[in-house]
């Protein structure tokens, strides 16, 4: 069964350290399309979370990305590691509620970040502020909003004009980016979240609307459940792990010369339409392959032969190759997968409901219940396994397939299905 933990973007921490007086921080700069610490070109290489960031330190990376209130206790982390921070201050969104017409709001949201810009700026961690995340996402009328991220801006700058100032926006489209650089000048760096295919032809979209400064993918994965395929009740077809690993290359590979950073989505787990969609991890906290492409692109070569590698699905279907049962029929499901590091494989088979708390912009869901006692009859040899699925009411549901190699590292499916 899943125990998945249940995990906002923004996620609150006490603040369980003092702050001291910080050493002489790092010089970073931004000229043209590039951005610099201490006269160096410097790739934000890395993830958004919050976790094992010694693991993700071990990956090649060199930044962490965070959303909010979660920043402060991730710059203590990064510091001791050598990683610098996108330190993110959540501005919040007018799809849930806020205001940005509501003076005594707003003002109340500017005091907060000039309290954190004021405790946090000599941090040598800090790379960059983060104002916001996707502040525009969900709205007919954008148009409140770049002047509300235009004064955090200008505050910030005036606190702290030696670290640069990033928005963060959902995709390219429309005009968004000329409406950001029009409303927000003191914006040095642009981030842009954006996920599967449209990744491939990001970087001209946003020179096409006059973005001349440093561009980084604050968000990037392999396909979004808005983009994916889907069956005839909705329910959006994802992809394995080992398919995810697959495309992150291609992307990581296209990106690369034409970006000043990629961060990958998510450094941890959560549940967003499924347990595994957008996470890194598993619930038990075992890597996926998406982990080893960071260390191919990033990591050193010979530390990435020396580490565990994730095991990889070759293929995973319903026997039947139907996706719709009666509820008196059982059925069955195979497996086929592998590990380079010739590790003993074990998999585990979950059968959970189809998720019905689909939420907006990565907000908190529910986690879909597990039906631990649909799957019977499992068989299976090194590299084969196979599970029969029987004893469910009508609805829809999903069968999830784990490959565990033991040794911290996994590979996860899992197919749509209907029982009528």
């Amino acid at each position: 069964m899943f125990k998945v933990k249940r995990v906002k973007r923004i996620v609150s921490l006490a603040l369980l350290f003092a702050v001291w007086a910080y050493p002489a921080q790092a010089e970073v700069t931004v000229r043209g399309d590039s951005l610099f610490v201490d006269g160096k070109a410097f790739q934000a290489r890395g993830a958004s979370g919050q976790t094992r960031l010694a693991e993700l330190k071990a990956r090649g990376a060199t930044v962490v990305r965070t959303y909010g209130e979660e920043s402060p206790a991730v710059l203590a982390e990064a510091q001791k590691l050598g990683l610098k921070v996108i330190f993110g201050f959540w501005l919040e969104h007018p799809r849930r509620g806020f205001d940005y017409n509501d003076r005594t709001s707003v003002d109340r949201q500017l005091a907060a970040l000039r309290a954190t810009v004021l405790k946090y700026k000599n941090s040598p961690a800090l790379l960059a502020w983060g104002l916001g995340n996707e502040v525009e996402s969900e709205l007919t009328d954008d148009s409140i909003v770049w002047p509300a991220i235009g004064e955090a801006a200008r505050l910030v700058k005036s606190l702290d004009p030696a670290h640069p100032r990033m928005a963060v926006l959902a995709e390219a489209g429309g005009s968004k980016i000329a409406k950001l650089m029009k409303a927000a000048p003191d914006i040095d760096l642009l981030g842009v979240n954006s996920y599967g295919d449209a990744l491939l032809d990001l970087p001209s979209r946003v020179r096409a609307q006059g973005w001349t400064g440093p561009l980084i993918v604050t968000e990037l994965g392999a396909e979004g459940q808005w983009q994916a395929g889907s069956k005839p009740w909705g329910a959006a077809v994802e992809l394995t792990s080992t398919e995810k690993a697959a495309r992150l290359r291609r992307y990581l590979h296209e990106l690369g010369p034409k970006t000043a950073g990629q961060i990958l989505f998510y450094w941890g787990q959560k549940q967003e339409v499924t347990p595994t969609w957008h996470s890194l991890f598993l619930p038990s906290g075992e890597m996926i392959e998406a982990a080893d492409v960071m260390s191919e692109f990033w990591g050193d070569p010979g530390a990435n032969k020396a580490q565990n590698h994730a095991p990889r699905i070759v293929s995973f279907a319903l026997a039947s190759g139907a996706d719709s049962f009666t509820a008196s029929t059982p059925f069955s499901a195979r497996v086929t997968g592998l590990d380079a590091d010739r590790d003993a494989l074990r998999v585990e088979w979950h059968v959970m409901a189809e998720s019905r708390d689909l939420r907006k912009a990565g907000d908190i869901e529910s986690v879909p219940q597990d039906f631990p006692n649909a799957v019977r009859n499992r068989k299976g040899s090194q590299s084969e396994w196979s599970a029969e699925i029987a004893g469910l009411s009508p609805g829809a549901y999903r069968l999830f397939v784990v490959l565990r190699d033991g040794k911290g590292a996994a590979a996860t499916g899992n197919l749509p299905f209907l029982i009528r």
